[in-house]
């Protein structure tokens, strides 16, 4: 990295160990951020803008894939459409573990974080100029998003913990207010990008995605100094293994570089179902290796492996879940272009502006279920995770009977040009959310109570693969939905509705030995 980057991230732990004081406490102490580190402003904005560049282009992606040449799209079939956004959307998650590992062994989270942005800022100028160069162009910009998010997203939310070493009530509150700059950059987006595509274009929502990233990337360089200081400049590897780790990284990124040319060049030929499948073997055996090695290999005792076999349940079920959230922006969004009436008035609502009521939801809700948990937990009548989860698991199969509903509506009337109205997507977007904040946040907490003290960096990896793996899932399962295949839709979405119903069951059966595995876990 050049070295003006790396000495400007080192001055301010230069500047207060010239004052005396321990280097990171006046940072961690700080309290001029609604009574938290200043610090926390700088990780929220930063998130902000780098979720805004996320959520404005992930709906657009199936949308723009699928339209004609002539609209200035790529004129993909949907089911290689969909399987890209897949593709996409799970690589997000899984670049996540080799971004977190670059900045504790190489770069340091700030230096990631901000090296991430640049290649995030970098991704969406490619897509933005592939209207102007070749469409292979834009699948270079997804790569570029895809790395780049794996260095910025899982170190920013690291430097968000270190903010608070003392942990407790302050560190969740702090970590509240970060989760709300998530869903505000996720609500944001779709509006400025659905807008601008539509009556400009399709690359200036992709630009406007970019230009947010580019913001965030140009604030957090600026107020890092400020408000961060020492903390997370460093990495924790000594120098001989910062550059056996930076060797590394070069190589892959060699070979990473060369694939990506020769498949540009027309070298050789991807099919992105085939992609997609492959990569959900991979995934799913990569996870059963995993726990087969703990289960052999690792040395637990026989309550570390009853804990570890609840963490791989809930992997499986949350993995379910998430193949069924993960399809909106594309079967939900697809319905919502080719089967709902977005009219208000004279005013034609935007295709993915409907997207935006997922982050509304969840803000509103959080608080909800915040002091439902909370309220249940006081009284002794808490529900246990795989309870949760079988709850998150129906709901979401609520979610699409109700697409059900609406697709035999859609039959009902006609067939292909009725529409019906938004109210069944904000149902199902609403179902969804009841979903979301009963499993996820369950999940990670139950992942780092039950997880193995030294496994439980890993384990954390093992939850982001169940939602690559949904991701993967949705991704093949989302091209399907199309006016060509009208009469076949109800079956889909019943299909998925019945799946996710026998998951939850299969749950609840077994909530009673889950919870016996449980006893014993670690306090926290």
């Amino acid at each position: 990295m050049p070295n003006d980057a790396r000495s400007v991230f080192d001055q301010p732990q230069a500047a207060a160990l010239a004052h005396d004081e321990p280097p990171a406490l006046r940072y961690t102490s700080d309290t001029r951020f609604f009574g938290h580190p200043r610090g926390l402003s700088t990780a929220f904005f930063t998130e902000f803008w780098e979720r805004f560049s996320y959520y404005g282009i992930r709906p657009l992606l199936v949308l723009f894939m699928t339209a004609a040449l002539t609209a200035g799209g790529l004129g993909f079939d949907r089911e290689n459409a969909a399987a890209i956004v897949g593709i996409y959307a799970s690589s997000v998650y899984l670049a996540s573990l080799p971004g977190g590992w670059i900045a504790d062994r190489w770069l340091g989270l700030q230096r990631s974080i901000f090296w991430g942005g640049v290649l995030i800022a970098l991704g969406h100028l490619a897509i933005g100029l592939s209207a102007l160069l070749a469409h292979q162009v834009f699948f270079l910009g997804l790569i570029l998003i895809v790395f780049g998010t794996g260095m910025l997203k899982p170190n920013v939310s690291a430097i968000v913990g270190d903010l608070y070493p003392e942990g407790g009530a302050r560190r969740d509150a702090g970590f509240a207010i970060f989760y709300m700059g998530i869903n505000f950059g996720a609500f944001a987006a779709p509006i400025i990008t659905g807008w601008l595509s539509e009556k400009y274009g399709w690359h200036w929502g992709f630009g406007a995605a970019g230009v947010g990233m580019l913001i965030g990337i140009v604030t957090y360089r600026i107020r890092t100094p400020r408000n961060l200081g020492p903390i997370g400049a460093r990495p924790s590897a000594d120098a001989a293994g910062q550059r056996r780790v930076r060797n590394i990284v070069i190589a892959a990124a060699v070979v990473i570089a060369t694939v990506v040319l020769a498949a540009m060049a027309g070298a050789f030929t991807i099919n992105p179902r085939v992609v997609a499948e492959r990569m959900t073997i991979v995934i799913g055996a990569m996870a059963v290796l995993y726990f087969g090695y703990l289960f052999l290999f690792a040395g637990l005792d026989a309550d570390e492996k009853k804990r570890s076999v609840v963490i791989l349940v809930l992997f499986v079920f949350s993995a379910c879940f998430w193949s069924a959230y993960e399809q909106a922006p594309t079967s939900l969004n697809l319905f919502a272009k080719d089967f709902t009436d977005r009219r208000v008035g004279s005013f034609e609502v935007p295709i993915v502006w409907l997207q935006s009521a997922t982050p509304i939801f969840v803000i509103l809700l959080s608080p909800v279920f915040a002091v439902i948990w909370s309220a249940l937990g006081k009284r002794g009548r808490d529900f246990s995770s795989p309870a949760k989860f079988a709850f998150a698991l129906a709901c979401a199969g609520l979610s699409y009977v109700v697409m059900v509903t609406a697709t035999n509506r859609v039959i009902a009337g006609g067939g292909v040009g009725v529409r019906v109205s938004m109210l069944w997507l904000v149902v199902t977007y609403l179902l969804q959310v009841i979903g979301e904040l009963s499993l996820s946040p369950v999940g990670l907490s139950s992942t780092t109570k039950l997880a193995p003290h030294r496994f439980v960096g890993q384990m954390m990896g093992v939850w982001f693969m169940s939602i690559a793996l949904g991701n993967l899932v949705a991704g093949l399962i989302g091209g399907n939905v199309d006016p060509e295949k009208l009469a076949e839709m109800p079956a889909l979405f019943q299909h998925t509705a019945t799946t996710l119903f026998v998951a939850a069951g299969i749950l609840l059966v077994l909530v009673v030995p889950i919870r016996r595995m449980m006893e014993g876990r670690r306090s926290g």
